[in-house]
């Protein structure tokens, strides 16, 4: 009995699976908030912007 069971191999793959999907899904959700974060810092600067050129023009 010095050999490995399916079974345990199985579940071995499965946790390491499990614990590579929590990292990557925690990552994924990190980039993505932060690149939310820079576009709607755009999306801002570029609305302060077009208000100010509308405010110059109406003078």
């Amino acid at each position: 009995m010095g050999g490995y069971n399916i079974g345990d191999i199985l579940y071995q793959l499965l946790s390491f699976g499990f614990v590579t999907l929590f990292i990557f899904l925690i990552v994924f959700l990190f980039r993505s908030f932060s690149k939310r974060r820079k576009q709607l810092n755009n999306i801002e600067r570029k609305v302060d912007l077009l208000n100010d050129q509308v405010k110059k023009g109406n003078d």
